[in-house]
């Protein structure tokens, strides 16, 4: 993995890198600002995935409309604070967004009342392995092997060697 220093530039510095548009511009942008974007969209949307995917398109919209930033106008980190919160509370507002979190809500119930339903079979609390323990060491064996499944595999096999005398 290649590791490389974050770029740090003043204000003024990024405000021109960004609009000759160049490269230093946009890797700067993203390691000085990227952390505190991101902490207010997550404040607007808790899926870390979905907040992910604002973020991303924040940068592509600072940068694709960085011509209309004027620094008449207002600081550069509350410009781009507005871009990331507006696109934040859009994507809340997507159908698509919320049919998602509608199918989330579903998958959730149903996975819970797949969890109620389970039934576990317990044969200690039929009484089974005290009435095997009844049993010769043999046919103990043979019912570990066939239903409890607890004999480590080397017994198994071993098992199996030896002579059924009923």
């Amino acid at each position: 993995m290649v590791y490389r220093h974050k770029i740090s530039l003043s204000e003024e510095e990024l405000v021109l890198a960004l609009s000759r548009r160049e490269r230093i511009g946009a890797e700067a942008l993203y390691d000085m600002y990227s952390a505190s974007l991101f902490g207010i969209i997550s404040r607007v949307i808790n899926d870390t995935a979905v907040a992910e995917d604002v973020l991303q398109e924040t940068f592509v919209k600072i940068w694709n409309s960085f011509s209309s930033y004027s620094t008449e106008k207002g600081r550069l980190f509350t410009w781009m604070v507005n871009i990331a919160r507006n696109l934040a509370i859009d994507k809340l507002r997507s159908k698509d967004f919320k049919n998602q979190s509608k199918n989330q809500e579903l998958e959730n119930n149903v996975t819970f009342i797949d969890e109620q339903r389970s039934t576990v079979y317990k044969p200690e609390l039929l009484g089974i392995k005290e009435l095997v323990a009844t049993l010769k060491p043999e046919q103990q064996s043979i019912l570990d092997l066939v239903y409890f499944n607890v004999t480590p595999m080397w017994k198994r096999l071993k098992s199996l060697a030896f002579r059924w005398e009923p």
